[in-house]
């Protein structure tokens, strides 16, 4: 299991834990729901089907689009995931903790460090941008 389905699960065991630890069951299953919905949220089920490096920069080079470079957890790639909307499947999305060639070509970019969103674009790149940039670029 990655990472990302590791973190996914921590939140399950904890909403277990909390619900458990109410008192009602009201309580009990709000407290279990609620880790339930922020699991799948900072889940890759919440994303667009992640791609590989490679293949996300074919598929760039050949219709122009953005690639979104992303981490589950990361609190700022779902800000820009929830705010892009219907448009979020109009960029090219690549996990780096799945994909070691992404996180280097993060790493290109950032100076040495994977900080993302990190948005690739066939003449710029662009660290944590504002995702009104974004989903103008994508409308296009």
């Amino acid at each position: 299991m990655g990472r990302s389905w590791w973190l996914a699960g921590l939140m399950l065991v904890v909403g277990v834990l909390v619900g458990v630890a109410q008192e009602g069951v009201a309580p009990s299953v709000l407290g279990f729901a609620g880790f339930a919905v922020l699991a799948v949220l900072f889940s890759p089920l919440a994303f667009p089907r992640s791609l590989s490096a490679a293949e996300a920069r074919r598929r760039s080079a050949r219709d122009g689009r953005p690639v979104v470079h992303w981490r589950p957890g990361c609190t700022y790639c779902l800000r820009l995931r929830l705010r892009l909307g219907r448009h979020a499947g109009r960029a090219h999305w690549v996990d780096i903790w799945r994909d070691p060639e992404a996180a280097a070509a993060v790493r290109a970019v950032t100076g040495g460090d994977e900080t993302v969103p990190t948005v690739v674009l066939p003449d710029q790149a662009v660290v944590n941008p504002d995702p009104a940039w974004l989903r103008a670029r994508l409308r296009a």
